[in-house]
């Protein structure tokens, strides 16, 4: 059972390994919804994530024969790095095994608390069954990542912070991948105040809870194939799932797409970096009518390695028409470029590559192509740019967007 006692015997003990994060105000956000939207920074967290809350009161709890044993877990990435850290506070040896498609950043920092870290599978639920397979062989102690009521006490005080930092919250919106956050959310929130409305928020592709409890029980999705790495779970946990269908009042579903662009607002607005995972509680803003309302978004992590963050970036301004590609075709002789050129710098459009091809027609006194990549404000912007190319005798084409 979760109880408000162990709810704040947990509060107590993670503070000797977590960061404040206090909440912060997002004026972006709050004119985007008509609410007043605070952020819950848990990206700031040691280790990039709120997963070392979880792990820690749960190692807390395991005896000194239980941690001697040594420790292992399966991850994606966050849990991965709560356990090696907490494993290390505690002087206990942790193995962690992780999915091989996992953000080398979120690797190396396991490695870095010292976790002798294993790659298996593609998703995490492979990476699971093979870590039950090392705890059965070695008799390490397993410490879930979501399926356990210790983790989920120790994810849920973030639910006492908010309270206590705003105690008027009319809502709270969390990821759900496992269902460990949204479980010790949820019912501590309610606990606190019946009157908080928790929202849940899943990936479109890896949908597990919606599908739990539509079945009203836990089932296994054939794939969870998303850029949310971190909520990349086809099963949610059996314990967690009568919890998350008694307290959580809503669960509403982000598209890839939409994380790229909350990845942009961010950055932009907030300069801060959140992974996509963490991003599901901005993303879902959106779908919800929130006027008046005093809205918290947990930023679940921000352990996102560089490649995936620069392909992110390329796609939200693509998305978002601040860069695109034009054809044109052009007669081959001197000066055409320079037309094509001038006519869009009078409509101060930043020219950022073209491809010259004069093998586009066999006659070539008819046309050649030139490919341009421009950016652009918008895309209002991008359509005066298109505009003033076709006022000019151009004829562009939109193609596909490409930066490499």
């Amino acid at each position: 059972m979760l109880t408000l006692e162990k709810f704040e015997e947990a509060s107590e003990i993670v503070k000797r390994v977590t960061r404040p994060t206090k909440l912060i105000y997002s004026e972006y956000l709050s004119s985007q919804t008509g609410g007043k939207v605070y952020l819950k920074p848990e990206n700031m967290q040691y280790t990039g994530a709120y997963k070392l809350r979880g792990a820690y009161y749960k190692i807390s709890t395991l005896s000194e024969e239980d941690r001697a044993k040594g420790l292992i877990t399966a991850s994606a990435g966050n849990h991965a790095q709560g356990v090696a850290y907490a494993a290390k506070a505690f002087g206990c040896k942790a193995t962690i095994v992780m999915p091989t498609v996992t953000p080398l950043i979120k690797v190396n920092r396991t490695k870095s608390y010292g976790a002798e870290v294993v790659l298996h599978g593609d998703v995490y639920d492979d990476a699971c069954a093979k870590a039950y397979e090392l705890a059965e062989e070695y008799g390490y102690t397993f410490v879930h990542p979501f399926d356990d009521l210790d983790v989920a006490t120790g994810q849920g005080t973030i639910a006492m912070e908010i309270v206590q930092e705003l105690p008027t919250v009319d809502y709270i919106l969390a990821p759900i991948g496992g269902g460990g956050l949204i479980t010790g959310v949820s019912t501590l929130a309610k606990m606190l105040n019946p009157k908080i409305k928790v929202i849940g928020v899943e990936p479109a592709e890896a949908a597990s809870m919606t599908a739990a409890i539509e079945a009203g029980h836990t089932v296994t999705l054939p794939s969870a194939n998303t850029i949310a790495d971190g909520t990349a779970v086809k099963k949610v946990g059996e314990q967690n799932l009568p919890y998350v269908m008694e307290n959580v009042d809503q669960i509403v579903t982000v598209e890839d797409d939409e994380l790229v662009g909350a990845f942009l607002d961010m950055v932009e607005n907030h300069k801060m970096v959140v992974e996509n995972s963490g991003l599901l509680s901005v993303a879902a803003l959106k779908q919800l009518d929130l006027k008046g309302k005093k809205v918290v978004s947990i930023l679940s992590g921000g352990n996102m390695d560089v490649i995936t963050m620069s392909s992110v970036v390329q796609h939200g301004l693509i998305q978002r028409d601040r860069i695109f590609s034009v054809s044109v075709l052009l007669p081959d002789k001197p000066g055409e470029l320079v037309k094509v050129a001038q006519t869009i710098a009078e409509e101060q459009g930043n020219v950022i590559k073209l491809e010259h091809n004069q093998f586009v027609s066999i006659n070539r006194n008819a046309a050649v192509e030139l490919r341009v990549t421009l950016e652009a404000f918008g895309t209002d912007h991008k359509n005066r740019i298109i505009a003033a190319l076709e006022a000019a005798g151009f004829r562009p084409k939109l193609i596909s967007a490409k930066l490499y």
